[in-house]
């Protein structure tokens, strides 16, 4: 229990630091790479962030591998 309580600590204090550095991720051009696929339309957006999805699995995946080594 104390495993999953602590993941969930990680994963919430991942998403506020996310939250807090926005603004610069911004300017990385996260969200606007290659890959990522947007259809617009008169009054119809789509967005499927498919790489920026992809990147951001592989860096968490990094950093929970390093936390639980």
């Amino acid at each position: 229990m104390a495993i999953m309580s602590r993941a969930l600590i990680a994963i919430g204090l991942v998403l506020v630091l996310a939250g807090l550095l926005w603004p610069w991720l911004v300017r990385l051009g996260l969200g606007r790479l290659p890959g990522d696929i947007v259809i617009r339309r008169e009054g119809f957006t789509f967005y499927a962030p498919i790489t920026t999805g992809l990147i951001v699995g592989i860096v968490l995946s990094l950093i929970f591998w390093l936390i639980n080594r």
